[in-house]
């Protein structure tokens, strides 16, 4: 297929790229590189731009006679949400809807949608299923919301074949240590922890060790990369006109602060001080996946289950490029 991937500058966006490229698609990426990375990019395919431009949206959908769309760009700090909510809502929502209607325009009707379990809010039950209410807690999470019903509207009204895959925690880097996670500022756990074992930071903060888990820290269901990459290349073969997919992206695995920070320590063979710092207002003390949907529908099994392989990945990527792209 030619596909546009917008945000394919991006962590998971440039993860998808490269595993697209390699299955033989003709790839395009769209992106402003506000939050991406021109280097992660492969040569000739950047097409640099902003996603509320429907207009440059509309030519490269009709120039590249785009089949299906896979949609990356989106702002994703939760903090920074509540902080800045206009922002999130310009880009997330505005933003977004510019380019479902240059799909709209151009008569391109498969998309892929990035989204994520901020949608859930605090789950009551543990796995979270697709069933589970979507109770969002921060503007990051009702921006994602918002584009799934709007997604659903879309394949009911107008016909499109949508995919929305809900990402749990994603983590790691390409195994060839080439690409990878590049954040500033960064939010991520592996990465902090990673950036600490390389003397970057002097010690890792763990906000609480008073919630009722077994250690008394956050769970969290860590997913690699590439496996998001695979589920969004799957997804993509299975759209069909009215297609309205929504599913879950975990290994079903939770791993707690504690145990992310000992597997650091075990991989990269480096001493990580700690301090306990205090709770950050809305952090439920566990978020897992129930995948048997995205597995069943997509026929979709995560390759890294483990959270050393998934470190190990991490960790060839940060050693090689301290500084990230700009190494």
């Amino acid at each position: 297929m030619n596909i546009l991937v917008i945000g394919g500058a991006g962590y998971v966006g440039s993860h998808t790229v490269r595993l697209l490229v390699r299955a033989g698609h003709n790839v395009t990426v769209y992106d402003n590189l506000s939050r991406g990375h021109r280097a992660c990019v492969p040569e000739g395919r950047l097409v640099e731009g902003e996603l509320s431009d429907r207009a440059k949206l509309t030519a490269v959908l009709v120039e590249k006679k785009i089949d299906a769309v896979m949609h990356f760009a989106a702002f994703a700090l939760v903090g920074e949400s509540v902080a800045h909510p206009a922002m999130y809502y310009q880009n997330n929502v505005t933003a977004t809807l510019e380019l479902l209607e240059a799909m709209r325009a151009s008569g391109v009707w498969r998309i892929v949608f990035s989204s994520t379990t901020a949608t859930y809010g605090q789950p009551e039950k543990i796995p979270i299923t697709e069933t589970t209410l979507q109770l969002p807690i921060n503007p990051y999470g009702f921006t994602k919301l918002a584009i799934e019903h709007a997604l659903t509207d879309y394949a009911r009204a107008y016909g499109f074949g949508a995919a929305a895959l809900r990402y749990f925690n994603a983590a790691g880097a390409s195994p060839d240590g080439d690409i990878g996670e590049d954040h500033d500022p960064e939010s991520h756990l592996i990465p902090i922890v990673l950036q600490t074992a390389l003397g970057q930071r002097e010690r890792i903060g763990i906000f609480g060790d008073d919630y009722e888990t077994p250690d008394g820290t956050c769970i969290r269901d860590y997913i690699h990369v590439d496996d998001l990459a695979d589920a969004h290349e799957r997804a993509m073969n299975l759209l069909e006109p009215g297609t309205n997919i929504q599913v879950n992206l975990g290994t079903g695995k939770g791993h707690s602060v504690l145990e992310v920070i000992e597997a650091c320590r075990q991989v990269s063979g480096h001493p990580i001080p700690t301090t306990v710092e205090a709770r950050r207002p809305g952090d439920p003390a566990q978020l897992v996946a129930d995948s048997s949907l995205a597995q069943r529908l997509l026929g979709w099994t995560p390759k890294y289950e483990s959270i050393d392989a998934i470190v190990k990945s991490a960790w060839k990527w940060h050693k090689s490029h301290p500084r990230g792209y700009a190494s």
